[in-house]
C-alpha cells in the first residue's frame, strides 16, 4: 500500500499517515461561512483538500474515506448583509450555499460526504456548552457563555503561542463581562433582529469556534459508532479523527479554539491526529485586495472565460504549503498544457495510475512534482499509448482531464467543415501507416470512433457515416 505522508502543523514535521481506523479515514475541513460569492483564495483549500480526499480514496477506498466540509449559516456577516440588502437571512444563505457549490464543481470539487450547515446542529452546540459549563471549563455571563482558555493547558499549542505573550503582544479589549481578556464566546445573546435559539443562558446564537467542534464530533465520531463503522482501535481514541484542514488564516484564533473545547468537553489530549493548512493567495505578487483592484470571485473567472479546469491546474501548480501567486502568465500555460494534453488522450482509457506520479503525489501532496511527472508522461518519446494512458488516469487523480470538464478546449466555430476535418484526419492516418507510426495511425482511429464517426476503410480508400451520438468537439482534439 502507497504510504502518504503529510506535513503534520501541529508536531511541525513529515510523518507517515496512519489512519486510527483503515477502514473509516475521516477527514474535516472548514468550509466557507456563506454570505457572497467564494473569492479566488477560497477555492484553494476546497481544491487542496480535494486532492487530498482523492488520494485517501485512492489509496484506502472510496467506501472507507468520510470527507466533512461544513457551511457556516449563522454569522454577524451574514446578519449585515440581509440588514443591508433587505432580504431575509434564509434567502442569502441558500442562495450562496448554491453558488459555492456551483462554483466549487467548475473547478473540479467533488463534493465532500457531509456538508453539514451549522444551524442543523444547534442542540448539539447547545449540549457540548452545557458539557464544558459542568466541567468547568466555561461560565456564563449576561447572556453569554465564556470559554475559560487558562483552564485548557495547551491553549496555543499548534500556533506555537502562549497565553500570556499573546495578550503581551496584542491589544485585548477585555469585555465588562469576561474574566479573562482571551476568554472567547461560544454563546452570545440575539435581539429581534438576528437568528436565535432558546437555551438555557436565553435566546442566542453560537460562536464560530463551537460550530465545528460539534459537527466534528457528531459526524466523524457519533455517527459512525451509531452505525457500528469504528473498529476497536478507533473506539480506544474517544471522540479523536484523523485529519483536520483548513487555510492557514484558521490556525489562530479557529483551530486553536476548537482544539482546547473539544479536548475539554471530550476528556481527550487531541481532537485530530494530523491538522494540515494550505498558504494564502496572491495574485501577480500582492496580496488580493479590493483596494488594490485585483480582488476577484471564482465567478468573475468563469464568466470572463477562463475554465474551471485550468482554476485548478493553476492552484496545483504550487505545492500547498507556499504562497500562490494567481497570474495571467500561469493562466495561459495552463490552458496550452490542457489543451495538449487532451490532444494526447483523446479517445483513450484511462491507463493505472503511474506510480512515481502517486509516489510524488503521496509526498506531502507535491502536486508541482506530480504534475512534472505528468509532462514527463506527455512527452515520452516513444509516443507510446500506454503512457498516454498512465498521463489520463494519472491527472484524473488530480481532478483534471475529467471526461466531463473538456469542453472549453474545443474552439467552436460555426464554420467548421466536418467533411474537411475528418478527410485531413484520414489524410494524417494514412501517412502514419506509410511510415509505419502505428500509435498515431490508432489514436486517430480510435479518436474518430469515440467522436462518433463510422469509417470503414478499404485498400485505398474509405467511407464513413456520422451515427447519432457524433460530437464534433471530440475531432478538434484530434487535429
Amino acid at each position: 500500500m502507497t504510504t502518504i505522508k503529510l506535513h503534520n502543523t501541529k508536531t511541525r514535521k513529515r510523518e507517515d499517515f496512519t489512519p486510527i481506523d483503515d477502514k473509516n479515514v475521516r477527514m474535516y475541513v472548514c468550509g466557507p461561512t456563506v454570505y457572497d460569492r467564494a473569492h479566488l483564495g477560497n477555492a484553494r483549500p476546497v481544491i487542496v483538500f480535494d486532492v487530498l480526499n482523492r488520494l485517501l480514496r485512492h489509496v484506502y477506498g472510496d467506501a472507507h474515506v468520510t470527507y466533512v466540509r461544513n457551511f457556516t449559516d449563522v454569522d454577524d456577516k451574514i446578519n449585515a448583509r440581509a440588514a443591508q440588502s433587505g432580504r431575509s437571512i434564509g434567502e442569502i444563505t441558500a442562495e450562496t450555499t448554491q453558488w459555492f457549490l456551483d462554483d466549487m464543481a467548475a473547478v473540479g470539487a467533488l463534493e465532500p460526504d457531509h456538508m453539514p450547515r451549522a444551524t442543523a446542529y444547534i442542540p448539539q452546540m447547545v449540549a457540548m456548552i452545557e458539557d464544558l459549563i459542568a466541567k468547568e471549563h466555561a461560565y456564563p455571563a449576561e447572556g453569554h457563555v465564556l470559554f475559560r482558555v487558562r483552564s485548557y493547558k495547551n491553549y496555543g499549542a499548534l500556533s506555537g503561542r502562549s497565553v500570556d505573550d499573546m495578550i503581551a503582544g496584542a491589544r485585548v479589549e477585555k469585555a465588562p463581562y469576561k474574566e479573562d481578556p482571551m476568554d472567547f464566546v461560544l454563546w452570545k445573546p440575539s435581539d429581534d433582529a438576528t437568528p436565535g435559539w432558546d437555551s438555557p443562558w436565553g435566546r442566542g446564537r453560537p460562536g464560530w469556534h463551537i460550530e465545528c467542534s460539534a459537527m466534528a464530533d457528531e459526524l466523524l465520531w457519533k455517527e459512525p459508532l451509531r452505525q457500528d463503522r469504528l473498529s476497536d482501535k478507533a473506539k480506544s481514541a474517544p471522540h479523536v479523527f484523523d485529519i483536520h484542514g483548513g487555510g492557514l488564516d484558521l490556525q489562530f484564533p479557529h483551530h486553536e479554539d476548537e482544539i482546547a473545547q473539544s479536548c475539554c468537553a471530550n476528556g481527550t489530549d487531541e481532537m485530530a491526529r494530523y491538522w494540515l493548512h494550505n498558504e494564502m493567495l496572491q495574485v501577480e505578487g500582492k496580496k488580493m485586495s479590493k483596494s488594490l483592484g485585483n480582488f476577484f470571485t471564482v465567478r468573475d473567472l468563469l464568466d470572463q472565460g477562463v475554465p474551471g479546469e485550468v482554476i485548478r491546474f493553476v492552484m496545483l501548480s504550487t505545492h500547498y504549503r507556499k504562497p500562490m501567486d494567481w497570474t495571467e502568465k500561469k493562466r495561459d500555460e495552463a490552458e496550452k498544457t490542457l489543451r495538449k494534453w487532451r490532444a494526447f488522450t483523446a479517445g483513450l482509457e484511462p491507463g493505472e495510475v503511474n506510480s512515481h506520479f502517486r509516489d510524488l503525489l503521496a509526498d506531502d501532496l507535491n502536486t508541482p512534482a506530480a504534475i512534472g511527472q505528468l509532462h514527463s508522461l506527455a512527452n515520452d518519446p516513444t509516443d507510446d499509448q500506454s503512457m498516454h494512458g498512465q498521463l489520463l488516469a494519472s491527472a484524473q487523480l488530480l481532478g483534471l482531464l475529467e471526461a466531463d470538464g473538456g469542453n472549453w478546449a474545443v474552439q467552436e466555430d460555426a464554420s467548421t467543415n466536418v467533411k474537411q476535418v475528418i478527410e485531413a484526419l484520414m489524410s494524417d492516418r494514412w501517412q502514419a501507416r506509410q511510415i509505419k507510426d502505428w500509435a498515431r495511425a490508432d489514436r486517430i482511429r480510435d479518436g474518430l470512433i469515440a467522436a462518433g464517426v463510422e469509417v470503414r476503410e478499404a485498400k485505398d480508400s474509405y467511407t464513413y457515416e456520422l451515427r447519432p451520438d457524433f460530437d464534433p468537439a471530440k475531432l478538434d482534439v484530434l487535429k
